[in-house]
């Protein structure tokens, strides 16, 4: 393995350069470049290790029985081959974490990437395009992140046909033509988060009022968390009293939360996407209300984690989006390489919350303070 690579990093005002030269054309909204509070050592990081998992077989059926397992990824890399991973966006800490596990296991195992983001959930024709460049650009194997659950199966029909494998991780791609997967069953976060609310609001006690934000509407990932958390907080003493979609970019999420605030000031929790809860958290603090209304996540972030750590958050649901997106890239290195490979692979989600924080451990989710957006590794 080569002991030093070479990052291209472009941030905040350069990100649009960066994305046009590696195969976009979307302008995306202000982001990330740090993580506040919640810091992780690189060397924590850096070198192989094994992650406890399910497998579902047959795969790329959710419905299918699923066994755990370690997932025991590769030391290094056999040759430096060039993967293109596109993502929805890099708009909050949550894909600033993917970006992370993308970044530091192919710098591990000694591989080339070029990540691709779309600008937003809105935006799947630019991830088309997107992808289509990159395998112009000569990339060997895509690994998508989806903007939408259908909306790209003709073109992993189209990249098949090429004898481009691709993977799917982060989203669930309803396609078949996959090469593999790698993700947690799509909406357990909600499910498991609701689960949470009923264990402290069970039926026959007080009723609890609850503002609820899925994400945005059409998504897979948003509509399967939705369908759950409704499903599973019907055990509980627990009312809806608005859902609000929307992307989850933090002005947009504000918005929605405003309105909410305005229209329902009485409601006991928001809960919703990692954003959601960051932006609740915000704007309860400038009001004063953070003592009243609680705030839960159905996903984990580096900015949900410092939340977490400070108070401002109450709970989270974890499917760990370092540890997935590292299995992602050590999943597409063995396809490349002919290696034997786990086609349908994810963690369990669970749940966090401020009392459990000391049994968490955050490497499997949070990206070192000094990781910035970085769309290039080259060997």
């Amino acid at each position: 393995m080569q002991t030093a690579t070479k990052r291209s990093k472009w941030v905040l005002g350069s990100l649009l350069a960066a994305s046009l030269a590696a195969c976009g054309t979307a302008q995306p909204t202000a982001q990330p470049t740090s993580v506040p509070s919640a810091t992780v050592a690189l060397s924590q990081t850096s070198t192989s290790t094994s992650y406890q998992v399910e497998v579902w077989n047959p795969p790329f059926d959710f419905a299918s029985p699923r066994t755990s397992t370690d997932y025991v990824p590769l030391v290094v890399a056999d040759k430096a081959e060039t993967i293109c991973v596109s993502i929805p966006h890099i708009k909050d800490s949550y894909w600033l974490a993917v970006n992370y596990g993308v970044v530091s296991e192919a710098e591990r195992l000694g591989i080339n990437v070029e990540i691709v983001e779309a600008g937003g959930y809105g935006n799947l024709p630019t991830q088309i395009t997107q992808i289509r460049q990159c395998v112009a650009n000569g990339a060997k194997a895509v690994v998508i992140g989806a903007i939408s659950l259908d909306g790209l199966n003709d073109l992993i029909v189209e990249l098949q046909s090429q004898k481009i494998p691709v993977i799917a991780f982060m989203n669930d791609i309803s396609s078949k033509a996959i090469t593999a997967k790698s993700l947690s069953v799509p909406g357990e976060g909600g499910q498991e988060i609701a689960k949470y609310l009923v264990q402290k609001h069970a039926k026959g006690s007080d009723a609890v009022d609850v503002a609820w934000f899925p994400g945005p509407e059409k998504a897979g990932w948003s509509k399967a968390a939705d369908e759950k958390f409704k499903a599973t907080i019907t055990g509980g003493a627990i009312n809806i009293v608005e859902t609000k979609y929307g992307d989850t970019g933090k002005e947009e999420q504000a918005k929605l939360i405003e309105e909410v605030l305005i229209a329902h000031p009485e409601i006991d929790y928001i809960v919703g996407t990692g954003q959601t809860a960051v932006t609740a958290a915000e704007i309860l603090r400038e009001r004063k209300l953070q003592d009243k209304i609680k705030i839960m996540a159905y996903y984990i972030s580096p900015e949900v984690y410092a939340e977490l750590q400070s108070g401002g958050i109450q709970a989270a649901a974890v499917a760990p989006p370092v540890t997935i997106a590292r299995i992602a890239i050590d999943q597409t290195v063995r396809i490349l390489e002919g290696k034997e490979f786990m086609a349908h692979v994810g963690p369990k989600s669970f749940v966090i919350d401020t009392a459990s924080l000391t049994s968490f451990d955050p490497t499997t989710s949070i990206p070192p303070e000094t990781f910035k957006i970085t769309l290039r590794v080259s060997q």
